[in-house]
């Protein structure tokens, strides 16, 4: 398969949007490179600010914090205070000697991660790990102020907060940062190996790709007394879809870019459904999602998604190509492939041998060294990409539409329109009505074109 081709045809308008830029990227450009700080001689700490201090923001700030390398976090932030020093103790704890953090470099509030950020120096790093709708603003801050960056999935819930990102990978580039994306199953030895052997052809042409994210419902956060309106929903990011982007986006990305790297191809078009059928939480949640996509050689990919009591659950992906298939993606610790479609133990053809490391500190392993290194290392494009496959599956599916991939990425629809501007007296972007309820997505008549 001609791989380049195919990103060409699926990535048109991307480029097209990177050309219109060129000129403030040439800007930057001409000003001169940021160089990379030296971390060779004898003061060679890379500090560290922590935004975003929930339980994947402590994990990452673990991570970080063990790599090679003497490394100490230096500055946190977070819009709650009761997080924020929860993780400052459990870091404090972990790594006594590499966490300086005092009280004025905990920040609080909106615009906390830039005091955060601007506590560094040039060449340190941020690590991005608040909800995904802040993704993009925050992304872009930090590599004007020339930080390297380690961003959590996703890193945007749409299409115009994607091309905001892609623009600042490209910045990047321009000043020789850094950026590595969590989508940490592509840093997971036994898949990485079991994906080199479906591009060298073990079972055939890869046919279709099944990506499974099923198991129950997901929790509510009440709201605490005196809370706002808005910080309620950000306390429950993952209910609210300007926040998340959707469980399709936030929960199954992983699995989607599994069987986008497995196909070696990003989607072109999809279409899909969802709904809300039997969840009651005040959100925005709808529990159930099918969308197909299609590939630019007519092949498919079906991305199932429900958090569902007493259903059927499965978290994995499952490829089929002509002559055989396999088992593997995030929640799938062992890949496996067989030879034909029953995947049943004389069939098996292929399991991973050997020691697999934990696939979250591996890619903070591979950021660091790179920094230390100064080697190329930017991850931003196939992050958005994931992201974007992401989004187009939800747009297909709140819409009820067959929608390509190129109108998805020219869409100029925010779902949090001057996000970058809010304060704590700003209404939430979407508000209850009388009865306490929150607009739902109508396939039919959701418009997101």
């Amino acid at each position: 398969m001609n791989t380049e081709s195919n990103r060409d045809k699926s990535l048109g308008s991307r480029r097209e949007f990177l050309k219109r830029s060129g000129n403030a990227l040439a800007g930057t450009a001409l000003a001169g490179a940021l160089a990379a700080r030296s971390y060779a001689g004898e003061d060679n700490t890379i500090k560290v600010a922590l935004i975003g201090c929930g339980g994947r923001g402590t994990g990452a700030a673990a991570n970080a914090l063990s790599t090679k390398g003497p490394t100490k976090l230096w500055a946190m932030a977070d819009v709650f205070e009761h997080r924020l020093e929860s993780s400052f103790k459990n870091l404090s704890k972990r790594f006594a000697d590499k966490v300086d953090v005092p009280p004025e470099r905990r920040f609080l509030g909106l615009d906390a991660y830039k005091k955060a950020i601007d506590a560094l120096d040039e060449g340190d790093v941020v690590l991005l790990t608040t909800p995904p709708a802040f993704r993009p603003v925050y992304l872009e801050y930090a590599v004007e102020k020339g930080r390297h960056v380690f961003m959590e999935k996703s890193f945007a819930v749409d299409a115009p907060g994607v091309r905001r990102v892609l623009k600042a990978g490209e910045a990047a580039k321009q000043k020789n940062l850094k950026i590595a994306g969590g989508l940490m199953s592509r840093h997971y030895k036994p898949l990485e190996e079991a994906i080199g052997q479906l591009h060298e052809g073990v079972i055939g042409q890869i046919i279709t790709c099944w990506a499974y994210r099923e198991h129950g419902p997901l929790g509510f956060k009440k709201r605490r007394p005196g809370m706002s309106e808005l910080a309620h929903q950000i306390q429950n990011y993952s209910n609210f879809t300007w926040l998340n982007g959707s469980f399709l986006l936030d929960w199954l990305i992983h699995n989607i870019d599994v069987c986008c790297w497995a196909k070696d191809a990003w989607p072109v078009s999809a279409q899909g459904q969802g709904g809300r059928q039997v969840r009651s939480e005040p959100d925005q949640l709808f529990d159930h999602y099918a969308v197909e996509y299609s590939f630019a050689d007519g092949t498919r990919l079906m991305a199932q998604g429900r958090h569902m009591a007493g259903c059927w659950g499965f978290f994995g992906d499952v490829i089929h190509g002509a002559g055989g298939c396999a088992v593997l993606g995030e929640g799938i610790k062992e890949p496996r492939i067989y030879k034909g479609h029953k995947r049943t133990k004389e069939n098996l053809i292929w399991q991973y041998k050997g020691a697999a490391r934990n696939q979250h500190q591996v890619e903070h392993d591979r950021l660091f060294e790179a920094i230390r290194q100064d080697k190329p290392y930017n991850e931003t494009e196939r992050c958005a990409n994931a992201a974007m496959a992401g989004i187009l599956g939800r747009m297909a599916a709140e819409s009820g539409k067959m929608i390509t991939w190129e109108q998805a990425l020219a869409s100029n629809i925010e779902l949090a329109p001057g996000l970058d501007q809010y304060t704590w007296d700003s209404d939430a972007p979407v508000m209850p009505d009388e009865n306490g309820h929150y607009p739902v997505a109508m396939p039919g008549f959701t418009k997101v074109l």
